[in-house]
């Protein structure tokens, strides 16, 4: 079972889901920037200084159910 305060270790998106709505890269500007389409670029790099809540609510708040996280611990 995980616990509330793991942390975040990688963001993948479900292409197959993904409508390019750009909500993920709003609320994570830091870390996802969006291609010249409207779809999400995500940095590894930077994901990993943002806030485990701002990842799991970015997740949480996808309107195509497109993001999917994984955690360590």
């Amino acid at each position: 079972m995980r616990s509330p305060s793991s942390t975040p270790t990688g963001l993948t998106i479900d292409w197959s889901r993904c409508d390019g709505h750009g909500l993920c890269a709003a609320l994570l500007p830091d870390a996802i920037s969006l291609d010249d389409w409207g779809y999400p670029v995500i940095d590894e790099r930077r994901l990993t200084e943002q806030s485990g809540g701002d990842v799991r609510r970015a997740v949480s708040v996808c309107p195509a159910l497109a993001l999917r996280l994984s955690v360590e611990g």
